[in-house]
């Protein structure tokens, strides 16, 4: 059988469909984590509106704060305390007392996660 006639792909056509596969990836994969960033910031803003929210009607109904952010899942303000996307876990946010102690113990939630958001500021003043 003559060997140029024999079926299959040659080492330099491998070569060059491999790099050009790793040119693509160099250009796709810096957008795709970008987005995954952006998509989690997205999240931590909806999840502390979300909270804000639930702390905002729950003084409302009851003229004070909840003393743990636990009580607006208890009294179905929220069905569960929402993950901080950031860190992965709801054990993470920072809460914020009121200036009156009388008022009960969670005024406001900030996330506890380390670093700055895309925008630049940190996630803590979030």
């Amino acid at each position: 059988m003559n060997r140029s006639c024999r079926p299959g792909f040659t080492l330099i056509e491998l070569l060059v469909t491999m790099a050009i596969i790793a040119v693509l990836m160099t250009l796709a994969v810096p957008a795709y984590f970008g987005r995954i960033e952006a998509a989690n910031e997205a999240v931590l803003h909806e999840n502390l509106h979300q909270m804000r929210d639930a702390l905002d009607k729950y003084y409302g109904d009851n003229n004070r704060y909840p003393e743990t952010l636990e009580d607006l899942v208890t009294r179905r303000y929220l069905r569960r305390i929402p993950p901080d996307p950031i860190t992965g876990s709801d054990k993470t946010w920072v809460v914020v007392k009121p200036t009156d102690p009388l008022q009960g113990g969670v005024a406001d939630v900030k996330s506890g996660a380390e670093g700055n958001g895309r925008d630049g500021t940190p996630y803590s003043s979030w």
